[in-house]
């Protein structure tokens, strides 16, 4: 009888195909299938919901989070589904997202100023005292813009002034092109 003996190659087989076989049967389970919390055991985190939220605001952000869930909290697969061309899939109904916890609003360390923006330009660079002598105002300009207008100063302020006053004409001849034009469609 012929001793058989059982080379490193061998041995080195078996061992692979048995983790492989272990992973098989031992891998991840599906979410919905394991019971260990009201997601599935695994926290989305709020950061990243809210990233592909701003990336995508017509999303349904319950599919969302079901879609990071689901790839273990991959923004990045998530976002790359979307540019595929893909759309997220619809959660199951049994699946509730967990409910955010409503922080304390940071309070600030000084006071905030909230600036209601302006209606229009003309209110927000206060122009409408040039409003009313329009014809005045258009016939001074036209000759002011040919006499009055120099090259670039080397003083600060006035260059500013140059260029507040450019953006004032500018936004007053705008106004003016605008009604020209609601007057023609008028008439």
């Amino acid at each position: 009888m012929a001793s058989e003996t059982i080379n490193f190659g061998q041995i080195f087989a078996v061992a692979v195909v048995g983790f492989l076989l272990y992973r098989w049967f031992s891998g991840p389970a599906l979410p919905s299938s394991t019971s260990s919390g009201r997601n599935g055991g695994r926290q989305v985190n709020p950061e990243h919901v809210e990233a592909v939220a701003q990336m995508y605001p017509q999303l349904d952000r319950r599919a969302i989070i079901w879609d990071l869930h689901r790839n273990g909290g991959s923004v990045q697969a998530t976002v790359e589904r979307l540019l595929g061309g893909r759309s997220l899939e619809t959660p199951p109904p049994s699946f509730q997202p967990p409910i955010p916890r409503a922080a304390a609003p940071p309070t600030p360390s000084r006071p905030v100023v909230v600036n209601k923006p302006a209606p229009n330009l003309i209110a927000r660079y206060n122009l409408s005292s040039r409003l009313a002598p329009q014809e005045s105002t258009q016939e001074s300009e036209a000759s002011g813009a040919s006499t009055g207008t120099k090259g670039w100063s080397q003083n600060k302020t006035e260059r500013s002034e140059i260029l507040k006053r450019r953006r004032e004409e500018m936004v007053l001849a705008a106004r003016r092109k605008m009604q020209e034009k609601d007057q023609t469609k008028a008439a």
